[in-house]
């Protein structure tokens, strides 16, 4: 018995190797991303003993009528050191008394220079829209040594902190040698294809990976909207959210 069980571990091991060693490095191409958000535990969050009087029934009524979970879908393009996330648009506005949550919508576009260390983001935000143009966003990562097959690829985890106090807990994968994800999130050593935000109910995953030459010189920045540093539309939404008493949750959606 113990024989074949020694027969059998050398099997799978030998079985896993040769998948690994299958899986070459992809240095461009296009990764599709399903969003995901948890709408219900964020509308949840928002009810307390002072409104639950009002927003109790009206959230019973949202459940009979909206799904908890909402979906969207992304792409990403890299080449090389250059990255382009954009939505793909989908038409999910709620008619109810509970609004869509900012944090369940894709309103950026995400151009990353890996060399030069810079983004370029257009942001809409409310009404208006924002050009960013900064340095790559800073996130304090500390791996670990869970490991898990996303699409066919091993991913490693990694727990992350931002500097706007979000926790992100990340999986990225060294055979995609660029360091990028979804939205502005990156800085590991591999593309990142699974990545949460626990404590705000959102996360990405990727649904379809395409291996296939892409010049760099063809992914491009977005254009148009006032141009603003991230400081200074993070100054700008803490004043509008001080006058209006809107959420933490709010405020945090802008600026992923």
């Amino acid at each position: 018995m113990k024989k074949i069980i020694a027969i059998i571990s050398i099997c799978t091991f030998a079985t896993l190797s040769t998948l690994a060693q299958n899986i070459k490095f992809i240095r461009s191409g296009t990764i599709e991303y399903k969003k995901t958000v948890n709408v219900y535990a964020i509308i949840q969050r928002s009810i307390n003993k002072e409104n639950e009087t009002l927003l109790r029934p009206a959230f019973e009524t949202y459940k009979q009528q909206y799904k908890q979970f909402k979906e969207l879908k992304s792409t990403l393009t890299f080449a090389e050191n250059k990255t382009l996330f954009t939505p793909i648009s989908v038409n999910t506005n709620i008619t109810s008394y509970f609004d869509d949550p900012q944090i369940s919508m894709q309103n950026n576009i995400v151009f990353s220079d890996l060399n030069d260390q810079q983004i370029i983001s257009k942001r809409k935000v409310f009404d208006a829209t924002y050009l960013l143009k900064d340095s790559l966003r800073t996130i304090r990562w500390k791996f670990t040594d869970e490991v898990r097959d996303i699409m066919g690829y091993p991913c490693h985890r990694a727990n992350g902190l931002t500097t706007d106090s979000i926790y992100v807990v990340a999986f990225y994968t060294d055979k995609i040698p660029v360091s990028g994800g979804p939205e502005s999130f990156g800085g590991l050593p591999g593309m990142i294809l699974q990545l949460a935000l626990p404590h705000e109910n959102v996360s990405w995953i990727a649904t379809k990976i395409e291996d296939r030459s892409i010049p760099e010189h063809s992914i491009s920045s977005p254009t148009g909207g006032t141009s603003v540093k991230y400081q200074e539309l993070i100054d700008k939404l803490r004043e509008v959210f001080s006058k209006s008493g809107n959420t933490s949750l709010d405020l945090k959606a802008f600026l992923l």
